[in-house]
C-alpha cells in the first residue's frame, strides 16, 4: 500500500481517513470515506485499483467529475475509461473491449448507464472487485441531492456479484450517514470521517440589501486583484449580469451556466484552470469535479440552496492549504425564489392520480411499461419529481423494477446478409437468419422485430440483444437504439387511487417541508452568533472543530443582521385578469378546462411543469411575474380569485 502510493502517486504519506478507507478496502471490507471537499477521497478507490484482482466500477453522477479523475488517472499511468453519453458509439464499445480483455482496471459511468440492458449483460460476464459510489449522499432521500436512481445501487451490486462497495462523499449529515451505511452494510468502523472543519477558510457572511450587492462585490473583488474566484448566484440571468457588470467595472469575468452550449461551458472551464480567466459567475452548474488548488475566493452573490450546497460550494476554495475567503452577501432578498425552487418538485395530486390509473390500466398484462418523458408530459410531473415517485411505489412493494430497455433497437449491415450468414452454421445460422427475415428493412436501415423473433422463433430479447451487440463488435453492422422503455412488475394493483394518490402527496408535501426547513437552517446559520466554523462543522456531526477559528466574521466580531427584503407592493392591488387572463385563455383551448390555483401560482411564480413547454407559457403574459413573492402567499391569492 505505501509502497504504490510513493512509486505510482509520489506521495510520501497518507492524508488524514486515507489510510483507514483504503486499509478496509485491501482487507476485503466495505467502506465510506467521508472527507471535505478536496482532501483527497478519490485516492481511496485509485490506489486498492492498482491491487485489487479485477475491475474497479466507479458511479458518478457527473461528466465532469469522471472527466476529471480520468485525467488524474491517465497522468499516473493507470489504465481507466468511462463510458458517458458523450461518447461515440465505437468508443464506448473500445472501453468495453478493454474491460473484457481485463486491461482496465478502472470503468467509470453514470448511474443512468446501469438502467440499460445491453450495459447490464455485458457487466454480468464481468469479473469486478469494487464497487465505488461518488457522491454517495445522493442515495439518502435526506440528502440534499437525492438522486432516485441511487436507490438502486444495493440491488446492482448483488446483481453483478460484486464483493465490496466504497461510499465517497463530502457532505453527509449524522442522518444520511446512518442511511448509507445501514443501504450498504457498512460495519460502523469502517465509516472513515475526517471533520469538516477547514481552518485555511476564513467563512464571512456580510449583511448588505439588495440594491447594494452588486458595489459591494465589485469593491471587495477588487481589493484581491487577479486572484481566481467564484462568484456563486441563483439564476442563469443573474450570473450574465453579474458578469457583465463586473466586467464594465473592470474585473474580467465570465458567466458560467447550464444554458449555455456545451462546448462554450467546456471552454470557460479551461480559461479558468488554465489561469486566462480569474473569476467566473456561476450558477451551481460550475465546480463539480473543479480541481484547481489555488482558488482564492468564493462569493456567494445569492443566497446557496441549503448548508449542504454552501459547504460544497466554499469547499473549492484553497484546497492548496492556503488562506482563502468565503463571502455570503446575505439578506433575504432571494428567499422567495428558493423556496419557489422546492415547491416546483411536488407533483400535482392530479398527476399522481394520473401516474396511479396508468399503472392499474397495466396490471392485467402483470407488467408495466412506459416511457418516462411521455409519462411525465402525460402527468404533468417533471421527471426527477417523477423517478422519486416511482420509487415510492417501489418500496411500497406495488411495482418491482425489471428492466429499462430502448424501444427500438436498428441496424445497418455494413457487410451482405449472405456473408453474415455464412459466418454461421447450424442452429446458430438459422437464428441469425430468423433476426435477419423478421427485421422490417427500410432503404438503409432493419429495424428489430423481438415479437417475432419470439413468436416465430421463442427468442428471449436478451438473446438477441446479445447476437446484435456481437455483430456491432465485429464491424459486421451498425446498431442505433433509441427510446429508454421503463418496465416493471406489477406486484399489486388492489390499492385504492385515491387514497394512495392522497398518501403520496403527504409524503411529497413532507419532503417540501423538510427543503424548507433547510433553506431556514442556513439563514439561522449565517445569522449566528457563534464561531461559523464550529457551527458548520457541528451541522455535519464534526465535534472536534474549536469552539472559536479566530478567522470568521463572528470571531471578528461581526453578527450578520440579516436585512429583511425591500417590501413588496400588496398583492391586493394586483389585477388578476392582466396577469392570468391570457394563460387561462390558452390553458382552456389546449388542457379543456380551467386551471387550478396551484397551477396557475406555478404560471405566476415561473416555476416550470412538463405542461408549460407544450403552452409555451414562458410566451404568455403573466408568466413569473410574481416571483418575488412566497408561493403561499401567490397561492392564497389566486385561490381568492378562482
Amino acid at each position: 500500500m505505501h509502497s504504490t502510493l510513493e512509486q505510482v502517486f509520489g506521495y510520501p504519506q497518507f492524508r488524514p481517513g486515507q489510510e483507514a478507507a483504503i486499509g478496509a478496502i485491501l482487507a476485503g471490507r466495505s467502506a465510506a470515506a467521508i472527507f471535505p471537499t478536496g482532501s483527497g477521497k478519490s485516492l481511496c478507490y485509485q490506489l486498492p485499483a492498482l491491487l485489487l484482482p479485477h475491475l474497479t466500477l466507479v458511479v458518478s453522477p457527473l461528466l465532469a467529475l469522471m472527466q476529471d479523475q480520468l485525467a488524474f488517472l491517465q497522468r499516473h499511468g493507470i489504465a481507466c475509461a468511462s463510458i458517458d453519453s458523450a461518447q461515440s458509439r465505437d468508443e464506448a464499445n473500445d472501453a468495453m473491449a478493454r474491460v473484457r480483455s481485463g486491461e482496465l482496471k478502472v470503468l467509470m459511468v453514470s448511474v443512468e448507464r446501469l438502467k440499460n440492458e445491453r450495459f447490464r449483460n455485458f457487466l454480468q460476464q464481468v469479473p469486478i472487485s469494487l464497487l465505488v459510489i461518488d457522491e454517495a449522499h445522493c442515495i439518502s432521500e435526506w440528502g440534499h441531492n437525492f438522486r432516485p436512481d441511487y436507490l438502486k445501487l444495493p440491488a446492482y451490486q448483488r446483481q453483478f456479484n460484486i464483493p465490496q462497495v466504497l461510499l465517497l462523499t463530502a457532505t453527509a449529515t449524522p442522518k444520511v450517514i446512518a442511511d448509507m451505511q445501514a443501504k450498504f452494510s457498512i460495519a460502523a468502523d469502517d465509516v472513515v470521517t475526517t471533520g469538516f472543519y477547514r481552518p485555511n477558510l476564513n467563512l464571512l457572511v456580510e449583511p448588505v440589501r439588495g440594491v447594494d450587492k452588486r458595489q459591494r462585490l465589485v469593491q471587495w473583488l477588487g481589493e484581491r486583484p487577479g486572484q481566481p474566484s467564484i462568484v456563486y448566484v441563483t439564476l442563469q440571468r443573474t450570473a450574465e449580469q453579474i458578469a457583465g457588470h463586473l466586467s464594465q467595472h473592470g474585473i474580467e469575468a465570465e458567466a458560467y451556466h447550464a444554458g449555455l452550449p456545451h462546448e462554450q461551458r467546456e471552454a470557460i472551464q479551461r480559461r479558468f484552470m488554465g489561469g486566462q480567466c480569474n473569476c467566473i459567475v456561476a450558477t451551481i452548474a460550475f465546480g463539480m469535479g473543479i480541481d484547481k488548488s489555488d482558488i482564492r475566493n468564493v462569493v456567494h452573490f445569492d443566497l446557496p440552496k441549503s448548508i449542504e450546497n454552501y459547504s460544497q460550494e466554499i469547499g473549492r476554495a484553497g484546497r492548496d492549504g492556503q488562506p482563502s475567503d468565503c463571502l455570503v452577501l446575505a439578506n433575504r432578498d432571494s428567499l422567495n425564489i428558493l423556496e419557489n425552487f422546492v415547491y416546483g418538485d411536488t407533483p400535482e395530486l392530479a398527476g399522481i392520480r394520473c401516474v396511479l390509473d396508468e399503472l392499474k390500466a397495466a396490471a392485467g398484462e402483470g407488467q408495466w411499461e412506459f416511457l418516462l418523458g411521455p409519462l411525465a408530459d402525460q402527468s404533468n410531473i417533471r421527471q426527477l419529481p417523477l423517478k422519486t415517485l416511482l420509487v415510492q411505489l417501489e418500496l411500497r412493494r406495488l411495482i418491482a423494477p425489471r428492466y429499462a430497455y430502448y424501444a427500438e433497437y436498428r441496424f445497418k449491415f455494413l457487410t451482405e446478409p449472405q456473408v453474415l450468414l455464412e459466418r454461421f452454421e447450424g442452429e446458430r445460422k438459422d437464428f441469425v437468419a430468423a433476426i435477419i427475415q423478421t427485421s422490417s428493412r427500410a432503404r438503409t436501415w432493419a429495424t428489430v422485430n423481438f415479437d417475432g423473433m419470439y413468436q416465430q422463433y421463442r427468442a428471449e430479447r436478451s438473446r438477441v440483444v446479445k447476437a446484435l451487440d456481437f455483430f456491432h463488435e465485429k464491424g459486421w453492422i451498425e446498431l442505433e437504439s433509441k427510446q429508454m422503455t421503463e418496465v416493471y412488475n406489477v406486484l399489486e394493483a388492489n390499492f385504492d387511487s385515491q387514497d394512495l394518490s392522497i398518501e403520496l402527496h403527504a409524503d411529497f408535501t413532507r419532503h417540501e417541508e423538510a427543503e424548507i426547513a433547510r433553506v431556514h437552517a442556513m439563514l439561522e446559520l449565517f445569522a449566528t452568533d457563534r464561531c461559523l466554523g464550529y457551527r458548520l462543522a457541528q451541522y455535519f456531526g464534526d465535534e472536534n472543530a474549536p469552539p472559536q477559528c479566530g478567522h470568521c466574521s463572528v470571531c471578528h466580531g461581526h453578527v450578520a443582521c440579516l436585512p429583511e427584503p425591500p417590501p413588496l407592493p400588496t398583492l391586493v392591488d394586483k389585477n388578476f385578469g392582466d396577469l392570468c387572463g391570457d394563460f387561462i385563455h390558452k390553458h382552456e383551448q389546449v388542457v379543456g378546462s380551467l386551471p387550478t390555483a396551484e397551477r396557475l401560482t406555478r404560471f405566476l411564480c415561473g416555476i416550470s411543469v412538463p405542461l408549460f413547454t407544450k403552452l409555451k407559457a414562458r410566451t404568455i403574459r403573466g408568466y413569473a411575474a410574481l416571483e418575488e413573492y412566497s408561493y403561499a402567499q401567490v397561492r392564497h391569492w389566486t385561490q381568492a380569485h378562482l
